[in-house]
């Protein structure tokens, strides 16, 4: 299975925590995480995720974002620009490396070539109004029906961690019953 695991910058530590280690767990049982390489939530996924050589598609905006070496850098021709236009609120108000930042989410949530959508998105948004460039990729996995868990819509980190293992259990109908991680 392939998942995108994202999240606003000032997630709190206790949820990066529980992220990392859903980035190792994931990871060990070959599942792939897409990701941008943006400080928080992905660098977490990314962490744990590396902890157990865990297969990974790292988006970037340009090359060397965040000092990431990876190759999945943002095409300017590429049609990820449309698709950011599209879902952003107001698209044309952004500055140019915003732009891109909006148009990287298109490729976590559809992959690089725009044709194979995530089977679900962890993330975690404040208060789970999926606001930022979270909220971008949210509307994005929306739109093509990919199933989203946002930690942040929970009163606490162990109810968001009990939903989260029955969301696991029905995304798409691809987990095995008995994967549980908590």
């Amino acid at each position: 299975m392939i998942y995108a695991g994202i999240g606003s910058r000032d997630t709190p530590d206790d949820v990066l925590d529980q992220f990392e280690y859903l980035g190792r767990w994931l990871g060990e049982r070959g599942h792939i995480l897409r990701s941008g390489h943006a400080d928080g939530a992905d660098s977490a996924f990314e962490r744990g995720c590396a902890k157990v050589c865990g297969r990974m598609e790292i988006y970037l905006p340009w090359r060397g974002f965040n000092g990431s070496a990876s190759p999945l850098v943002f095409q300017e021709s590429d049609r990820s620009m449309e698709i950011a236009r599209t879902f952003h609120p107001n698209f044309a108000a952004l500055g140019q490396g915003a732009q891109k930042l909006q148009a990287r989410n298109s490729y976590q949530i559809l992959g690089y070539d725009l044709n194979k959508p995530a089977d679900f998105v962890i993330c975690w948004t404040k208060s789970g109004l999926g606001r930022g460039g979270t909220g971008q990729a949210i509307r994005i996995a929306n739109h093509y029906n990919v199933p989203v868990f946002d930690f942040g819509a929970y009163e606490s980190l162990s109810e968001a961690r009990l939903e989260f293992n029955i969301f696991l259990k029905n995304a798409r109908n691809k987990v095995n019953e008995s994967t549980i991680w908590w």
